[in-house]
C-alpha cells in the first residue's frame, strides 16, 4: 500500500486586536471533515502562537512531525471583508506593531536578498476552488508585514528545501462574529460555515496538487 498523502493546515492563536482569532475554528473544522477525497490523506494541522519566535521555532518542528507533502496556512486580515490568497511573501516586517509576546522586530526586513518570494502558480488555482462556493475571493499580492506575511516568507523557504513540503499557500480570511454565524452592516459579511466551503475547496484542490507534485 502506498505512503498516505499529508496535508498540514495551519492558523493562529489570538493578537493584539483580536482576542478571538477565526482560523482556530475554522482548522479544528477542516482537520475533521470526512470525505471519500480524503481517505488516502492524512490531514494534521497546527496553531500558531502569535510571535517570532514561536513561528522560528514551531515551524521546523511541525514540518518533521508531520512531514506534509503541501502546507495550507490561513490568517486573519482584520481590515479585509473577502478571502485572500496570497501570491507571494514580501521581504519586510512592521517594527511598529509588537507581536502577542510583546515583542518587536529590530529590523524592516526578513532576510537578505530578494524583496518578496513568489508561492507559484498553484494559488490561481486555489482560488478559481474558493471561487467555485460563491465566496468573494481574491488574489493579493501583499500578506502585509506582520506575522501572517513572516510565516508565509519562511514557508516558502521550506518549500525551497530538499526534505519541506512540495506546496506551500497562504489564505487570509475576514474577522467573524464569535460563532461565525452573525451578518450585519459595517460586519464581517461572510460566516464560518461559508469560509469552511471554501477551505473544503482549497483544500481538495491542494491535495490534487500536491499528488501531481509528489
Amino acid at each position: 500500500m502506498s505512503e498516505k498523502l499529508r496535508i498540514l493546515v495551519t492558523g493562529f492563536g489570538p493578537f493584539p486586536g483580536a482576542p478571538w482569532n477565526p482560523t482556530q475554528p475554522l482548522v479544528s473544522r477542516l482537520t475533521r471533515l470526512r470525505r471519500p477525497a480524503f481517505a488516502d490523506v492524512e490531514i494534521s494541522s497546527h496553531i500558531f502562537p502569535v510571535t517570532y519566535t514561536a513561528v522560528d521555532r514551531e515551524l521546523p518542528q511541525a514540518l518533521a512531525q508531520h512531514k506534509p507533502n503541501a502546507l495550507l496556512m490561513f490568517g486573519l486580515a482584520g481590515r479585509t471583508g473577502y478571502l485572500r490568497v496570497e501570491t507571494r511573501a514580501r521581504n519586510a516586517v512592521t517594527m511598529l506593531w509588537p507581536d502577542a509576546a510583546q515583542a518587536r522586530s529590530r529590523k524592516g526586513s526578513i532576510a537578505g536578498g530578494a524583496d518578496a518570494q513568489e508561492f507559484g502558480p498553484h494559488t490561481a488555482k486555489l482560488l478559481r476552488a474558493a471561487r467555485a462556493t460563491r465566496i468573494d475571493a481574491r488574489a493579493s499580492r501583499d500578506a502585509g508585514s506582520y506575522l501572517c506575511n513572516y510565516l508565509s516568507w519562511r514557508a516558502i523557504e521550506a518549500v525551497e528545501t530538499d526534505n519541506g513540503p512540495r506546496l506551500a499557500a497562504f489564505i487570509h480570511i475576514p474577522p467573524l462574529a464569535r460563532g461565525g454565524a452573525v451578518r450585519r452592516k459595517g460586519f464581517a459579511r461572510i460566516t464560518l460555515d461559508e469560509l469552511v466551503d471554501a477551505g473544503e475547496a482549497m483544500l481538495m484542490e491542494m491535495v490534487r496538487l500536491a499528488r501531481r507534485a509528489s
